[in-house]
């Protein structure tokens, strides 16, 4: 990626973008860093035009990819305008550019969406006591109404191979990620073969977010407002989102609420059902569920690679790494659990 070389010349550049975009003259009043980000670089706009403050969040790559399945920019924008015409709670997406040489890398403009979106923040603050105890109903919905978007015009996302199922294709993808990274783990090891042996039974292919969970959400004091970073979307089985948001990585130190930290799963899989007339098998959902974990342990080291590879140096890169014996630790407990 092509450095910026300091804060004014991106704030000249993005200027100059958005004039170029909106046809009027641009005088970018705030332009600041959001925190939370670790995949992608966010960036929120404060920009006066004609007169009115417009405000955005500027979304760019970084140096390394955690995931060469990721969907670029442009694909990730295709997604999100899909999902925005069908009525998911999507900021409004506005532009993409995959000129590197205009900001150093590919990125994309979304609208703004007013609140909270830091997972500690949204499983602790007691202005949004209310927004937790609606939210498993309303993620529920929202995700009912993702999976039923047609995909017939997104032919960029990801699906498992031919032959495959789509928890097959996760697990070799888990295998080819620790051999490229050289990491030997008994217990990854052990946690990959029992899972293999315990495959969840293959269900329908259809559109996922990917990355559905506390974190990804934006939410005030009536809930749920926002659903954002969409750059795992892909075609696979939908118990592989059910199951995604009661990782225990996603639970923000609120460990006993399965889901994310903010409520247990079965009002979550209740508001699911009826949202999308599907019966789910909660044994299926647990399956997915070490699935899940698993992933999160391997992605955990992933991302400590990134700054140990120098690319993206970051201490919250490197402290997560400390984080994939944690879901370790939880698959063998949930495999336990199983008593199989």
């Amino acid at each position: 990626m092509a450095d910026i070389l300091n804060q004014d010349d991106f704030r000249a550049r993005v200027e100059i973008y958005l004039e170029a975009m909106l046809g009027a003259a641009v005088d970018i009043r705030l332009l600041q860093p959001l925190p939370g980000g670790v995949t992608r670089d966010n960036w929120l706009i404060h920009a006066r035009v004609d007169g009115e403050i417009q405000r955005y969040v500027l979304r760019r790559d970084m140096a390394a990819e955690l995931d060469d399945r990721a969907l670029a920019r442009d694909e990730e924008f295709m997604l999100m305008t899909a999902a925005h015409a069908a009525g998911v709670l999507v900021p409004k997406p506005r532009w993409y550019c995959t000129e590197p040489c205009i900001l150093g890398a590919p990125f994309l403009v979304m609208d703004f969406v007013e609140g909270v979106s830091i997972g500690s923040q949204v499983v602790s603050l007691p202005e949004l006591e209310e927004a937790r105890r609606v939210l498993p109903v309303q993620m529920g919905q929202q995700l009912a109404r993702i999976h039923a978007l047609k995909t017939d015009k997104l032919t960029f996302l990801p699906s498992p191979r031919a032959g495959h199922s789509p928890a097959q294709e996760i697990l070799a993808q888990l295998r080819a990620t620790l051999s490229r990274l050289g990491v030997h783990s008994p217990a990854l090891t052990f946690a990959l073969r029992w899972t293999e042996k315990h495959l969840p039974p293959g269900g329908d292919i259809m559109l996922l977010h990917g990355d559905f969970r506390i974190g990804n959400f934006i939410v005030d004091k009536d809930g749920l407002k926002g659903i954002v970073d969409w750059e795992f979307g892909q075609l696979g089985d939908p118990y592989q989102d059910l199951a995604w948001p009661c990782v225990r990585g996603w639970r923000y130190g609120s460990g006993l609420l399965q889901l994310g930290g903010i409520g247990q799963r079965e009002p979550f899989l209740r508001a699911y059902e009826q949202a999308s007339g599907r019966t789910i098998d909660r044994r299926t959902v647990d399956l997915w569920e070490i699935i899940g974990n698993l992933r999160w342990a391997v992605a955990a080291l992933a991302q400590a690679h990134r700054h140990l590879s120098g690319r993206d140096v970051s201490v919250e890169l490197a402290s997560l790494g400390r984080r994939s014996a944690e879901m370790q630790l939880e698959v063998l407990r949930l495999i336990a659990e199983q008593g199989i």
